[in-house]
């Protein structure tokens, strides 16, 4: 009968983590505008970040995991430095999220709550545009921005999260995935005067969770991801974008056997960004995602962030 249930916490714990630390993580797939943006080299960023997430989960009958719903608050601290890489304009980004949560719901008719609040998996991501946005500058960028008021770009970039967050082997939930995430993308966008074509595709790649609950090791094949953004500008510091993506496949072995559960998600975003001054500037986000699948999510999130930039 113990291993009955301890299969049974296994096999949930998993569930939680496709649903839930995986989503948060990877925020299900960015929907990030204005990721391959020209910026000029020597350029510094600082930020701060809150998210608001309601999600609902859905179970199969079997588990008799019933009306699980999440209310979560995020915080993170941002950092971007772009520079001079062969020529090309690159930037290199820091994330550090903060994670404050209520997860509710009926285990096989009980009532259950649970709270968890602390570190989250920081992330680090250099990107490069290989082409259409040279390494300039003061004036030379100026001019150049001038000159290009149609044009294209691409880039390309690399992201690494980190298991620093916090993290319990006895817990179905926690904060930090406990495992290395890798994501390489590539995008283009393609500007016309005063709107903006974006196109990314990404990559998730996972490390083993050796240390999963009741010391199982967990395994998580790749998730696909594409994401598409419509931008136009006002002026300076003053846009709108319309977003929306998909990921896929992911699935979850525990102790190399294959289970059911794999991502495949729905998302679409509005974002509306604007300047305070000269060197300040805040965007509002909803986003909003649906799972496909009889097992996963949906939820809707409310994102509010601040920057200062800098030049050297």
């Amino acid at each position: 009968m113990s291993s009955l249930v301890g299969k049974f916490k296994v096999l949930v714990a998993a569930i939680l983590l496709v649903v839930f630390v995986l989503p948060e993580q990877a925020r299900a797939q960015d929907l990030e505008p204005r990721r391959w943006g020209h910026l000029p080299t020597g350029l510094n960023m600082v930020g701060l970040g809150y998210v608001y997430t309601d999600a609902f989960v859905y179970f199969s009958p079997f588990w008799k995991i019933t009306d699980t719903t999440a209310r979560i608050n995020s915080y993170a601290v941002s950092a971007i430095h772009t520079f001079d890489l062969a020529g090309k304009s690159a930037r290199i980004s820091f994330l550090l999220p903060f994670v404050s949560g209520r997860w509710e719901g009926k285990v096989d008719n009980q009532f259950e709550v649970v709270h968890r609040n602390g570190f989250a998996d920081p992330r680090l991501r250099l990107s490069v545009n290989l082409y259409g946005a040279p390494a300039l500058k003061g004036a030379e960028y100026a001019q150049y921005r001038a000159q290009h008021a149609n044009n294209t770009v691409v880039g390309a970039s690399l992201a690494v999260s980190v298991p620093l967050g916090q993290y319990d082997n006895d817990e179905l939930i926690n904060i930090s995935a406990n495992r290395w995430t890798v994501r390489p993308q590539l995008g283009v966008v393609h500007t016309r005067g005063s709107w903006s074509f974006e196109l990314t595709g990404s990559m998730f790649l996972f490390s083993d969770n050796k240390n999963f609950i009741d010391n199982t090791r967990l395994e998580q094949k790749t998730i696909y991801a594409a994401q598409a953004h419509v931008i136009y500008d006002f002026r300076p510091g003053l846009w709108v974008s319309l977003s929306t993506g998909y990921g896929t496949h992911g699935r979850v072995y525990l102790e190399k056997q294959k289970t059911a559960f794999e991502v495949d998600n729905w998302l679409w975003a509005a974002n509306f960004g604007f300047p305070i001054g000269k060197n300040q500037g805040v965007k509002l986000t909803w986003l909003s995602g649906r799972t496909q699948n009889d097992v996963g999510r949906d939820s809707d999130n409310l994102l509010l962030s601040w920057s200062m930039r800098w030049a050297n």
